[in-house]
């Protein structure tokens, strides 16, 4: 269970591999700061630890838990904020069903997932797990605007050290392809709220026959708000899913489509389920009755039908005909060749701030089914974010390859603050029910935007509150200030929203007299500026909104390091606390499985160690606590040996792997602090440390090779044993014995 008390420093529990990875590095870190007196404590933001504290009412008192994400959220609205936060499963649907599978079988009375609510008690049931779903987290804990960046030491190393980069050539037929109109982009309208116009406002559905039904109220839209509608027509989508598979077929490449079905939880996976269909279509259309009878739901994923298939009478008859549809369809494009997964298979399984960066880096490049590398027609239907993949690919074609040993880099700073641009994460998007009109009325009366709306047509309302706009602003004008690099806001004039942003950034540049200092440009052509500058070995900052940062600080870390795991990630909450990110990993399900069939995880830990260091600097800075600015500096040494030595995690079995990267920080912090003179006491406490761990370093580094090779037995996924988690993560006696 976390812990109940505020401490100097929170450390998140979360899932999957960095969580995994915390069971080794955790103690570590609490062994070297108790000796500064510095507290490090955690709170459980994990999707099961969510899940049980959502129902507390139906576990017994040993099983229930303190409610760690709404704490959390009162925390860093304050200035003693330190939050050392790891990336947490953003839920999907089949993930938020497995775990609460996993939890039911551990014997936790908590409801199943009520697709068809028909009771009030489902419908409250459903609402609560709905609130689980997709970035329920990030919302609720950044309470300040990004500032991601490549640490130099980390940046010198991928230049010194080239990742691999797949060649481009200017004949690759690899593409993106996106609706030709009536996506979201188009429909887009925004404005900003004024005083009359402030209150509580709500969204409503207006049917053909005039009857009203409220989607949502006491919707508080303050003066300054930015406040956006928009929809996406699926008569549209499906007809552009069409030929996008019939194009992909003619040009003789691989279908693949790129969505976030995580963060966009309603949204996205609508559109990934009309992409199943699409690619089904004669399927639906001759046996359809069947399938929605046997609880078929393409949203779910290829998988899930497939596997719904399979339970009915004549599930052979239908196979045979995906097969041979199969056969007449283009190339898909695999997430696992080995194990049949296909792109379309589970909707969190291809995340497009992911999968597109892959692409391009790979030289345009997927799998098909047969392990094969070809070229891919790169499906994002709606065009808000799609210019920037397709302007990257078209820039390497040109030029070719990014080449890592000269390329300078792009810092984010990224407008999040208070909820800023959740499109689709949050309940402003609603699948229209009916033909008729969703329209926003506003506290006055007055109806702000109004969109008519077919049957199943995606709507979806988001805003950005005036304050957190401000400090995004100023935020950019102190990285570029202190950097004096190219600084770009990636804003649109053509877009709706983007075109209202401009109005507060355009002001505040000249305000400050540094307008010369800034551009404005829509993102295609910021991808093409940022990726000249780059080349030429210079850096540049994007200045972005919510969607685009997260894409960004993916893309171009992945082009420039080889990953994004290792960017620092700080969040200067706007009342004056921190919140330190461990880079834009993800939680990597793929490391869990390699971990559980063989007993290695590659998880790389170099956000962690960066954020580490950032959050003692925060702390000593913030609490004038000296002995923790000590240990800051020497985990940024312990960091840079860790580079500069190459004791990252290897990728196969029998190499070393996240826990030997862990004992290497461990002694290199211990040494760097045993070495420092700032602080005498801490120095000659950490010198018997550092002796014993270089002593030691054959037997403990035989330990930690022994445990390898094995499955692992963690006593679960989404919600693991402690005692087994720990055996499988600590298996060195020897080291274990110098931190306790």
């Amino acid at each position: 269970m976390a812990d109940t008390t505020t401490p100097d420093i929170v450390y998140t529990i979360v899932d999957e591999a960095p969580e995994l990875a915390s069971a080794s590095f955790l103690p570590i870190i609490r062994s070297f700061t108790s000796a500064a007196g510095v507290s490090v404590g955690t709170k459980d933001i994990s999707v099961a630890g969510r899940i049980l504290a959502t129902f507390p009412e139906r576990l017994t008192d040993a099983q229930r838990v303190s409610d760690d994400l709404a704490e959390l959220g009162q925390l860093v609205k304050t200035p003693d904020a330190n939050v050392i936060k790891l990336p947490n499963i953003s839920a999907s649907m089949p993930q938020l069903n497995a775990a609460i599978a996993e939890l039911q079988a551990k014997g936790y009375d908590i409801p199943s997932y009520p697709n068809d609510p028909a009771t009030d008690e489902e419908q409250d049931i459903k609402a609560r797990y709905d609130a689980i779903k997709g970035s329920a987290v990030n919302p609720v804990l950044r309470e300040g605007n990004s500032d991601r960046r490549a640490a130099r030491a980390v940046k010198n190393f991928a230049q010194n050290n080239p990742h691999s980069m797949g060649k481009w050539s200017p004949d690759s037929k690899t593409k993106v392809s996106s609706m030709p109109g009536n996506d979201f982009y188009a429909n887009e309208k925004s404005a900003t709220i004024t005083a009359q116009q402030a209150g509580d406002a709500r969204i409503e559905f207006v049917g053909t026959d005039g009857a009203v039904t409220v989607l949502k109220d006491g919707w508080t839209l303050d003066e300054g708000t930015v406040a956006d509608a928009t929809f996406l027509s699926v008569k549209a989508l499906a007809d552009f899913l069409g030929a996008a598979i019939e194009d992909t077929k003619a040009d003789g490449t691989m279908f693949s489509l790129h969505m976030k079905a995580t963060m966009m939880k309603v949204s996205d996976p609508i559109i990934f389920g009309h992409a199943v269909k699409a690619w089904l279509a004669p399927i639906f259309a001759k046996y359809g009755s069947a399938l929605e009878a046997a609880g078929v739901n393409p949203n779910s994923g290829m998988g899930d039908v497939l596997a719904r298939i399979a339970t009915l009478p004549n599930a052979a008859e239908i196979q045979a005909e995906i097969d041979a549809l199969t056969a007449e369809r283009p190339a898909m494009y695999m997430v696992d060749s080995d194990k049949g997964i296909t792109n379309l298979h589970v909707p969190s399984d291809v995340i497009i701030d992911a999968s597109m960066p892959a692409v391009i880096r790979a030289g345009g490049k997927g799998w098909d089914a047969a392990g094969n590398k070809g070229d891919t027609n790169c499906v994002i239907p709606d065009r808000c974010y799609s210019t920037v993949y397709d302007e990257s690919i078209k820039f390497f074609k040109e030029n070719g390859a990014l080449d890592v040993t000269k390329a300078g880099s792009v810092a984010n700073v990224g407008l999040m603050a208070q909820k800023a641009e959740e499109y689709g994460s949050h309940p402003t998007t609603f699948e229209a029910p009916a033909d008729g009109t969703i329209r926003i009325v506003l506290a006055n009366g007055e109806t702000l935007h109004s969109h008519d709306v077919e049957a199943g047509d995606i709507w979806r309302s988001c805003t950005v509150k005036q304050a957190p706009i401000e400090n995004w602003i100023q935020l950019a004008l102190d990285r570029q200030r202190l950097t004096g690099s190219e600084a770009i806001f990636w804003l649109d004039a053509n877009r709706a929203h983007d075109a209202e942003l401009i109005k507060y950034v355009t002001p505040a540049l000249d305000a400050a007299g540094v307008a010369d200092k800034f551009l404005i440009m829509a993102p295609r052509e910021a991808t093409r500026q940022s990726l000249e500058t780059i080349t030429a070995g210079k850096d540049s900052i994007a200045i972005t909104g919510n969607v685009l940062r997260d894409y960004l600080t993916d893309l171009f870390p992945i082009l420039e390091l080889g990953t994004s795991a290792k960017m620092l990630s700080i969040v200067k909450l706007m009342n004056g606390g921190g919140l330190f990110e461990t880079g834009a990993g993800g939680s990597a399900p793929k490391h869990v499985q390699q971990l559980m069939e063989e007993n290695h995880l590659r998880w790389d830990s170099m956000g962690e160690f960066c954020a580490l260091g950032e959050s003692l600097n925060f702390l000593a800075d913030s609490k004038g606590n000296a002995k923790a600015g000590v240990l800051g500096k020497a985990a940024e040494a312990a960091t840079q040996g860790i580079l500069d030595d190459n004791r990252s995690p290897s990728r196969k079995v029998g190499e070393p792997d996240n826990r030997d990267s862990h004992y290497w920080f461990a002694r290199y912090w211990a040494e760097a602090l045993a070495a420092q003179t700032e602080d005498a006491e801490l120095a000659a406490h950490f010198a018997p440390i550092a002796k014993d761990l270089a002593e030691k370093e054959a037997a403990i580094l035989a330990e930690l090779a022994a445990a390898q090779g094995a499955p692992a037995d963690l006593g679960g996924y989404y919600k693991t044993d402690p005692a087994k988690t720990a055996a499988v993560m600590r298996p060195s006696a020897t080291l274990n014995a110098i931190f306790g």
